[in-house]
């Protein structure tokens, strides 16, 4: 496992002073977010002290810079903590939903760190906040097929390239949001798919999803006319769209594996907003404490997108406490809209 963040952190209050935010209903969402800091990478100032618009071509221009900048970050912080080295990587999956890229971040990072050309990649592109998990499922399958050869999924999310900034409340409570960030998480498969003894970390056991087509434009990233740029959209109902299925998605997670939610030790939520979390804790009848590394994610980072649950359990394994035999449910929501899940075991 390993994290980076880009390099300059903001609190709310400074957001809103560098972009001279005064409307009430727009501070109070910044203010009221939960969210403490975020890693962000703002645009240049003018002669005259006020942040330049910046285009899309300057956007995709900052997206592909810092997703190879943090992606070689975490990269190299993912391997060295299961003391690996760049040539012995097998599979690379590279997330990014905060810009396009073609060829895709994975060639790129290939290129950047020397990465052995034969190494196999793939790219998953445009699916949002949840597709950190698709990858996994992905990648759980190809590592399965190739026993003891190491695979990394890399999260990359330059949330400061898809920004759009006007005084809207549309882009308001997107603006308020969302923090940059990547998240690399290894993955090796011994003899039969079982997890080496060596590894701190759990085995992945099962995965399901749930897509909620009625909610298909809850959550998107299209182009903005006015601006002329994609811009990110949020539905206000989103948080009781997830809630409302959160129960239907593990339920059919625990299915057949004679579990209870009352046995899942660990949840590692994707710290999708504060009315987000609370909606899962809600219909899922769990505390706060159990999603303590979602807050504290929120907190700290705000909505990294892809990676946010990969951080969260980052913070779980540097608390050190879970054991041999503990189940742990891994969940993300984005677009689609879609919830997935992840049942694992250390």
């Amino acid at each position: 496992m390993g994290t980076a963040v880009t390099r300059t952190s903001y609190s709310q209050q400074e957001v809103l002073d560098a972009f001279g935010i005064t409307d009430r209903k727009v501070r109070s969402i910044f203010l009221n977010s939960a969210i403490e800091r975020r890693n962000l990478t703002l645009p240049p100032m003018d002669s005259d002290s006020v942040r330049v618009s910046e285009s899309q071509g300057d956007l995709l221009d900052k997206h592909k810079k810092l997703a190879i900048e943090m992606g070689a970050e975490a990269l190299h912080a993912c391997l060295k903590r299961c003391g690996a080295e760049l040539s012995d990587l097998r599979h690379l999956c590279c997330v990014t939903s905060t810009g396009f890229l073609t060829p895709g971040l994975s060639a790129l990072l290939i290129r950047e760190l020397g990465i052995d050309r034969h190494c196999s990649r793939s790219d998953i592109v445009g699916m949002g906040c949840n597709a950190g998990l698709n990858a996994l499922n992905v990648v759980a399958g190809w590592s399965a097929a190739h026993p003891g050869e190491l695979a990394v999924v890399l999260c990359a999310e330059a949330c400061s390239a898809a920004y759009t900034m006007d005084s809207t409340m549309r882009t308001a409570v997107v603006n308020s949001l969302f923090g940059d960030g990547a998240a690399a998480v290894a993955l090796l498969a011994g003899p039969g798919g079982a997890t080496p003894a060596t590894s701190e970390g759990p085995t992945v056991l099962k995965f399901a999803s749930c897509i909620i087509p009625e909610a298909v434009d809850a959550m998107r990233y299209d182009w903005d006319r006015t601006q002329g740029r994609f811009s990110f959209f949020l539905d206000p109902q989103i948080p009781y769209v997830v809630g409302a299925h959160a129960e239907t998605v593990v339920d059919r997670l625990l299915s057949g594996t004679g579990l209870r939610r009352s046995d899942i030790g660990h949840w590692l939520v994707h710290s999708g907003g504060k009315k987000v979390i609370d909606a899962v804790v809600v219909n899922l009848g769990l505390t706060r404490h159990d999603v303590r590394h979602t807050i504290g994610v929120l907190r700290d980072q705000g909505n990294v997108s892809s990676g946010s649950f990969l951080f969260s359990y980052e913070r779980l394994l540097e608390e050190g406490i879970t054991r041999p035999g503990e189940y742990g449910v891994l969940m993300t929501m984005g677009p689609g809209s879609t919830i997935e899940t992840a049942l694992v075991q250390w």
